[in-house]
């Protein structure tokens, strides 16, 4: 079956004029138009954000008071920190996705249709990134309503929501990659649940670095989310630290790379088993 799909979707892919750019658009509408008709799941996945933003905004706010926080308020400290974590919430499921396309036959109708497989992945990515950065910005507007500020201003919030996407394409990668490997929703189901809050804690998402145990400090060098976490902040300062934006960045950007090329990887490699 591999080489009828390769027979019946190579030449008839190259023949296409409209390119990888324009079918990884109209595959991105495809699933933005998906999400579009299903507003309830918008609410849903911001009814967890808000109740870390507002409950724990009020429970901790006078943590701010303690020497070393650094912060002119704890709201304005959590807004971050909520972006970052329902970024890789959110994204973690992505293999979900995967795993219905693969059951109701869906990706292996687009295989041997004439669609360049870089288009099926640029889909996924690409609505992944929008679907987050929508979602940073309305938690970024809720922490404003709140009385958040942000003195880094428009850059500074930009930093914030590219980074926070670009970390959910890292999570929303390997979330297909498991999810093509495995095709098992408890496996996905199981890990997600296991690393988010683990993840979570072991960044300055709550608390600053410098008052937090040494082991967990030395803990998240290691860790995605605090490498975009210092990224943001570094960049939302009033004064920002611009070489620290682009050495996390950076390297946040590197991992991005991997992710994507592993989802790829397993992608290619679901393709030759059918």
């Amino acid at each position: 079956m591999t080489a009828a799909v390769q027979s019946a979707a190579g030449p008839a892919a190259a023949a296409r004029p409209a390119g990888a750019l324009r079918q990884s658009w109209y595959l991105t509408q495809r699933q933005l138009m998906v999400f579009a008709k299903q507003p309830a799941y918008l609410v849903i996945t911001l009814i967890q954000p808000v109740i870390w933003l507002f409950l724990f905004g009020a429970l901790f706010k006078r943590m701010a008071e303690l020497p070393g926080f650094g912060s002119g308020s704890y709201l304005g400290y959590l807004v971050p920190g909520v972006v970052v974590m329902s970024a890789v919430s959110a994204n973690m499921w992505a293999g979900m996705g995967t795993l219905e396309e693969i059951e109701r036959g869906t990706l292996n109708r687009f295989l041997v249709a004439p669609v360049r497989r870089g288009a099926l992945l640029n889909a996924n990515v690409l609505s992944q990134g929008i679907t987050t950065a929508l979602q940073s910005v309305l938690i970024i507007a809720l922490g404003a309503l709140g009385g958040a500020h942000y003195p880094g201003g428009a850059a500074g919030l930009a930093v914030l929501v590219v980074a926070s996407s670009v970390l959910g394409t890292v999570f929303g990668a390997c979330s297909n990659a498991l999810g093509m490997l495995v095709r098992q929703r408890e496996s996905i189901i199981g890990i997600n649940t296991f690393l988010l809050l683990p993840l979570t804690f072991l960044s300055s998402a709550f608390m600053p670095a410098a008052l937090m145990p040494h082991w967990i400090r030395v803990t998240a060098r290691f860790n995605p989310m605090n490498w975009t976490l210092e990224a943001t902040r570094a960049a939302m300062r009033t004064t920002p630290d611009w070489a620290s934006v682009a050495g996390h960045g950076g390297a946040l950007l590197a991992l991005a790379a991997v992710a994507v090329g592993l989802s790829l990887t397993t992608f290619r490699a679901y393709q030759r088993s059918v």
